[in-house]
């Protein structure tokens, strides 16, 4: 670890902020580029400036604001479509588990943690009180209903009801913590074997996430290593070209590959593509798009 400094840069005015890029080298009438700090902090476009970044922080020549603000735009729109594709797939699965989980261990079967073998009981006890916390904060009419109608008896909610105000996390720890045989059920009906189910689970989490703190899509990172598929039982995805896995790329390729039976007769493929035809000048590469991507069996309409 580095030695410890203390930060004691001054917060700058919206106009020194513009001043300052300018200065770097970015292409930008004043006024227009202080509307647009005003809208979006200063730290925050400074991210979508990055690639066109020397060492000594000045900007590559033909850096305008206009270029920056597409690669903003593009990226806005990006995650909105990766959003929609998430939902459904969150819903999707949400439904199966709780449709198989309910029939194999009741509405209420949840709280036993003998139902969770994959779950330790420390990991367990706090999902479940993490649960119950959020029924008691709720003031969904529905769950209103049950405890008026119910709660003399049942100090707790069925499961199919509980799953309403479950967020992406906590399904995926109930999906995580469940047995073998009821994960293998559940991504049987997408066509994969558990594991990559569960992977792809993780990593759409994290995506969720990072779109829900409208954070930054393109070019990004991710951080999670995603499970690809083996070649030997599923050549589409290698075949005829390699699908990487830490990049956008490989996100969307599974959101494409789930949305088939999620939502068959969904056009968010098309829409995909549309947004990249809009955009001609963003280098999706940097998403880890592989040259001819679209001749994959995957991305084929």
């Amino acid at each position: 670890m580095g030695a410890i400094m203390e930060y004691n840069k001054p917060p700058l005015t919206f106009e020194q902020q513009a001043q300052k890029l300018i200065e770097r080298g970015l292409i930008a009438h004043t006024d227009e580029l202080i509307k647009r700090l005003c809208a979006v902090n200063y730290y925050r476009f400074s991210a979508y400036l990055y690639p066109f970044r020397y060492p000594d922080d000045t900007y590559k020549p033909g850096t305008t604001l206009d270029l920056v603000w597409k690669h903003y735009t593009f990226d806005r729109q990006l995650r909105v479509l990766v959003m929609d594709a998430v939902e459904r797939v969150e819903v999707a699965v949400r439904t199966q588990l709780v449709y198989h989980f309910s029939h194999h261990y009741g509405p209420f079967g949840y709280a036993n943690h003998v139902n969770f073998p994959k779950l330790d009981q420390d990991r367990f006890s706090s999902w479940l009180h993490e649960m119950d916390s959020e029924s008691l904060r709720s003031r969904e009419t529905f769950i209103e209903h049950f405890k008026n109608k119910y709660g003399d008896i049942h100090d707790r909610l069925p499961l199919w009801m509980l799953a309403e105000i479950m967020s992406f996390g906590k399904m995926l720890t109930f999906f995580n913590g469940v047995g073998d045989e009821l994960r293998r059920i559940i991504a049987r009906g997408y066509g994969v074997e558990d594991r990559l189910l569960q992977s792809w689970l993780g990593a759409l989490n994290v995506v969720r996430n990072i779109c829900a703190h409208h954070g930054r899509l393109w070019n990004r990172e991710l951080g999670y290593k995603i499970l690809i598929p083996r070649k030997q039982k599923y050549p589409q995805w290698h075949v005829p070209v390699e699908i990487g896995n830490d990049r956008m790329f490989a996100v969307l390729t599974v959101l494409r590959f789930l949305l088939r039976y999620v939502a068959p007769t969904s056009q968010w493929a098309e829409r995909l593509k549309e947004l990249f035809r809009k955009y001609p000048d963003i280098p999706i590469r940097w998403m880890g798009f592989p040259d001819h991507w679209e001749k994959s069996p995957l991305w084929k309409t």
